[in-house]
């Protein structure tokens, strides 16, 4: 019987192959997989309920009481406004779901709306803030807000919603204004550096504001006419609902400056300046007139985050081969942002 050896370099050479099988049915089969997931991942299914979260009441304690105990909800409008979990479609969900199921039976007494945010995207503020509007009409709550941080622009905005607007001591209130932008023009470097730029349009102004070009007086006259409604609107939501900040001095003075607890509570951005959780809370059960004040139950609503959803949107970087790359303009301004008419505190 004969053997024949097999050289270093074919068994090296079918053991790269095989590996290289492997992995390749490895990646096949994770492709099939989550285009699987994206056929079967169709809008017709409805989405999850909210998860439900138990947080302190005005003494501090966060017990799990039976159903038969009235709610107050808390609402977080914390971060950018128009992103993540502050968008209106997710804040109107949740004010769905809190008069469905285990809170069925107008089991919600309250809002309290907790605010830590800089604004953001003036469609989503305007949204939420009728939302919380024909929410507390429809069912007869009052609404509380407490400014833990910041309460500025568009989370000023949302804040008119509440019947009454807390601060604690630190934080700063204002910025009653409209920003698109900044925008950038870069054709004198193009010409610098002899780089051309051809845009294909059919209508006046459709290229308005290109980076690429001069731009021409005048061409941005729509949008600002924009800007300007969307600025009375502000102006005319915060006048209306805060009825001690004088409209004359807001547009004239005050403008899109900030101000801190006590000067904003001098002003009549706010109510009650320089008090805590707890304060806020103790006046909102009182407010909702609570038989008992001690029984009640203080619960927050969240959105699920599908895992699955994330993945059928194609969402996962590294499955589509591709880096998101983002530019930070300031602290609170980002590229997504970019484009978009806001009601934002840029410092």
């Amino acid at each position: 019987m004969n053997f024949k050896k097999e050289s270093v370099f074919v068994n090296a050479v079918r053991s790269f192959l095989s590996c290289f099988a492997a992995i390749l049915g490895i990646l096949i089969g994770i492709s099939v997989f989550f285009i699987g997931l994206k056929l079967i991942s169709t809008p017709i299914i409805p989405p999850d309920k909210c998860d439900v979260f138990v947080a302190a009441d005005a003494n501090g304690k966060r017990d799990i009481l039976p159903d038969s105990a009235p709610v107050i909800l808390k609402i977080d409008i914390k971060g950018i406004i128009g992103q993540g979990d502050l968008t209106f479609e997710k804040i109107q969900t949740v004010l769905w779901d809190s008069r469905e199921g285990t809170l069925q039976q107008g089991r919600v007494k309250a809002i309290l709306l907790n605010i830590n945010s800089p604004g953001g995207v003036a469609s989503d503020a305007d949204g939420i803030y009728r939302a919380l509007l024909a929410y507390k009409e429809k069912y007869q709550v009052p609404i509380y807000a407490f400014v833990e941080n910041l309460c500025a622009s568009g989370g000023m905005y949302i804040a008119c919603a509440a019947d009454k607007i807390y601060a604690s001591e630190t934080s700063i209130i204002g910025s009653v204004g409209v920003i698109l932008g900044p925008n950038f023009n870069v054709s004198n470097l193009m010409d610098r550096y002899g780089v051309q730029a051809l845009s294909i349009t059919e209508g006046k102004d459709k290229d308005m504001l290109s980076p690429f070009r001069p731009w021409v007086p005048g061409e941005d006259a729509s949008i600002r006419a924009i800007t300007a409604d969307l600025y009375e609107t502000f102006v005319s939501v915060v006048t209306s609902n805060r009825p001690k900040l004088d409209k004359a001095k807001l547009i004239n003075e005050y403008g899109a400056q900030i101000f801190a607890t006590k000067k904003a509570q001098e002003l009549g951005y706010i109510d009650v300046a320089d008090t805590n959780y707890y304060t806020v809370m103790t006046d909102l059960v009182n407010a909702a007139g609570l038989k008992d004040p001690n029984f009640y139950q203080v619960l927050q609503l969240q959105v699920p985050h599908s895992f699955i959803a994330a993945l059928s949107e194609s969402k996962l970087s590294l499955l589509q081969g591709k880096i998101t790359h983002q530019f930070q303009f300031s602290p609170y301004m980002n590229s997504e942002l970019s484009g978009k008419f806001l009601y934002l505190y840029q410092p």
